[in-house]
C-alpha cells in the first residue's frame, strides 16, 4: 500500500506523521517557542565562541548564544587539510574498520567504506592544539539538547538538498547505502564527480536514485550558494550569534520523509496547505496534485488512527497480537525491553510459541522503536530460545525490520542469554521527553514508598522527638490521609502505647494536600 502523509496543526503545535497500512513510520513534531526562545534545531549553524578547553575529556564547550554551552568533540572539532583527508582515505581502506563520522547529521546518507574521510585515522593532534579558549569558530548544531545536556556541535559542516548533501569542508563524493543496485550508485558517483569542486563533498541522498543530471546538479548549486551566503555573513557578527536557520519544520518533513511512493499528503490548516503547495511546486514537480486539504468533522489525526498509535508509544507496556507484551523502560542513555509471552499459550510445541512470540516482538520493537524515537544503548530481552535456528531467524528479521528505519543502527547477534544488544543514532529527543513531564508526585521515579512505609517511618521520627524531651504537653502530626487512616486505625495501639509511656496527647491531623510521603511534627510544651 502507498505511503501517506498527514499534517495537523493545533495552535502552535505542528504534527506530521508519515504513515503506511496504518503503521507510522516517521512522526514529527515542532512546538513554536515562546518569542524569545532561542533552542537551537539540527542544521542551524553558529558562529561560536570557546568557553573551555578540556584536554581530559578531547572536548570544549562552546557558547552558541543558548542556556547550555554547546558540546565538541576533538573528532567533531579537527578540520583536517586536504591533504591529511586524502591520507586519511588510504588509511581507511587499508583498515578493515567499519566507516566513520562525516556527514553524522544524516546517517543513513554514509557511503561505503574507503569513499569516506574516517575521523578515526587523522593525525594524533590533541584538541588543545587547534582550539584555543576565546576563539571564535563556525558549528553546527548536530544533535538538539536532551534532557539535562546542551547541544552537540560539529565544525564539519553540511547542509541537506532534497537530492544531495553539500560538505564544503570534506572532499567526498558517496551515495546514500539505501540505494542498492550498483548500476544506479556507479552512475550517481559519476554524475557527483563532474559536479563537486575540488577539496569538497557530495553524498547522493536516497531521493536522489533516477534523477537526471540536471536535477541534482540544480539542487547542488542552491546548496552551494546558501554556503556562500552563509559564509559571508559569518564575518561580520561577533560569536555568538546564529548565521544559518534551516528551513522550517513542514519544509524539512517535505525535504526528508517525502519521497516518491507517498500517494497523498493530507493537511487540516489552509495555511500549511499552501505552504506545502509552494514548497512542491518549487522543489517537488512530481508530487503536484497529490496534495489535499482535510476537512472532516473528526480531528485528522484521530481519522487516521494516529493518535492512538502515539498513546502506545507513551506507554511503558505495548501488547502483541498474539497476547504476548513488551516492557520498555527508557532511561538517560539506555532503553531495555523485555518480551513476555502473556496470555500466549501457543498450539505446538513450547518452542514454536516462544519463536512466534519473539518474531511478533521484533516487528513491534523496530516500530517502536523509531516511533518513540528511542537512541544510545538498546538492550532487548527476547525469551530465551534453545534452537540456534531459531535465534538466528529472529536475529536476521530484526535486521530486515530496522532496514525501515531512518536513523543509523548497529545490531549484535543474539547472546546465549537471549540478549541482543544495539544502538540506534538519535539527533533529537524521545517522544515521552517532548510530550511528557516528570510525575510531580513520585518524581519521576515512578515509585513512591508505601503506606506502611511512610507510617513506621513516622512512628520512628515521632519516637524521636519525644524522647528528647518528656515535657510535651500535646504533639500534633499532620500527614497525609492515607497515613493518618492507618495511624488511626491498625497502628492506633502504637499511638496510645506511645501516649502512655511520654505522658503526651497525639493528635493526629489529615492534610489532603500533602505528598503520600510528607508528615510533620510539631510538639507543643504548655
Amino acid at each position: 500500500m502507498a505511503k501517506e502523509l498527514v499534517i495537523n496543526q493545533t495552535l502552535n503545535e505542528c504534527r506530521a506523521a508519515l504513515i503506511e497500512n496504518g503503521e507510522i513510520l516517521d512522526y514529527l513534531m515542532d512546538r513554536k517557542p515562546e518569542e524569545n526562545d532561542n533552542r537551537p534545531s539540527v542544521g542551524n549553524i553558529y558562529k561560536a565562541k570557546v568557553l573551555r578547553v578540556l584536554p581530559g575529556m578531547q572536548s570544549a564547550f562552546l557558547d552558541i548564544g543558548y542556556e547550555k554551552a554547546a558540546f565538541l568533540y576533538v573528532d567533531d572539532a579537527y578540520l583536517p587539510t586536504l591533504d591529511e583527508q586524502r591520507e586519511m582515505v588510504e588509511r581507511a581502506k587499508k583498515s578493515k574498520l567499519k566507516p566513520g563520522r562525516p556527514g553524522e547529521i544524516i546517517p543513513d546518507e554514509l557511503s561505503t567504506l574507503g569513499e569516506t574521510v574516517d575521523m578515526r585515522f587523522r593525525p594524533e593532534n590533541a584538541i588543545e592544539d587547534f582550539l584555543k579558549e576565546g576563539q571564535e569558530i563556525m558549528v553546527q548544531v548536530a544533535k538538539e539538547p536532551i534532557s539535562t545536556k546542551g547541544p552537540r556541535v560539529t565544525r564539519q559542516i553540511t547542509l541537506a538538498g532534497r537530492h544531495v548533501v553539500f560538505m564544503p569542508f570534506i572532499e567526498h563524493s558517496g551515495v546514500s547505502r539505501r540505494i542498492e543496485n550498483e548500476k544506479e550508485r556507479d552512475r550517481l558517483k559519476e554524475i557527483l564527480e563532474k559536479i563537486r569542486p575540488e577539496g569538497q563533498g557530495i553524498i547522493a541522498r536516497t531521493v536522489a536514485e533516477g534523477q537526471s543530471t540536471k536535477t541534482i546538479k540544480a539542487d547542488f548549486n542552491m546548496l552551494v550558494k546558501i554556503w556562500r551566503e552563509v559564509d559571508k555573513k559569518a564575518e561580520k557578527p561577533k560569536a555568538p550569534a546564529l548565521i544559518y536557520k534551516d528551513l522550517t519544520f513542514i519544509q524539512r518533513v517535505l525535504r526528508d520523509i517525502t519521497d516518491e511512493d507517498v500517494s497523498q499528503i493530507v493537511v487540516d490548516s489552509k495555511d500549511n496547505y499552501k505552504e506545502v503547495e509552494k514548497f512542491i511546486g518549487k522543489y517537488l514537480p512530481s508530487m503536484k496534485g497529490k496534495v489535499k486539504q482535510y476537512d472532516g468533522a473528526i480531528p485528522i489525526f484521530e481519522h487516521y488512527g494516529i493518535d492512538l498509535e502515539i498513546e502506545r508509544g507513551l506507554s511503558n507496556k505495548v501488547y502483541l497480537p498474539s497476547g504476548g507484551s513488551l516492557n520498555i523502560d527508557q532511561t538517560e542513555a539506555l532503553v531495555s525491553i523485555d518480551v513476555n509471552t502473556g496470555k500466549f499459550v501457543g498450539r505446538k510445541t513450547l518452542e514454536d510459541t516462544i519463536l512466534r512470540t519473539n518474531l511478533e516482538a521484533v516487528r513491534e520493537i523496530s516500530y517502536q522503536l523509531r516511533l518513540r524515537n528511542c537512541g544510545g544503548l538498546i538492550i532487548i530481552d527476547f525469551i530465551d530460545m534453545e534452537k540456534e535456528e531459531n535465534r538466528n531467524t529472529v536475529y536476521s528479521v530484526l535486521l530486515e525490520a530496522l532496514k525501515k528505519d531512518r536513523a543509523k543502527t548497529n545490531v549484535l547477534p543474539i547472546s546465549g542469554l537471549g540478549l541482543v544488544e544495539m544502538t540506534r543514532k538519535r539527533t533529537r529527543d524521545t517522544l515521552t521527553r517532548i510530550m511528557c513531564e516528570h510525575c510531580p508526585y513520585c518524581e519521576g521515579t515512578g515509585r513512591v514508598k508505601s503506606t506502611l512505609s511512610v507510617s513506621y517511618e513516622l512512628v520512628r521520627a515521632l519516637y524521636k522527638v519525644l524522647r528528647k524531651s518528656r515535657g510535651y504537653k500535646k504533639v500534633f502530626i499532620y500527614a497525609h490521609p492515607e497515613v493518618t487512616a492507618k495511624l488511626c486505625g491498625e497502628d492506633l495501639d502504637v499511638i496510645e502505647t506511645l501516649e502512655q509511656k511520654f505522658g503526651t496527647s497525639l493528635l493526629i491531623r489529615s492534610e489532603n494536600n500533602y505528598h503520600i510521603e510528607q508528615y510533620e511534627i510539631f510538639p507543643q510544651e504548655s
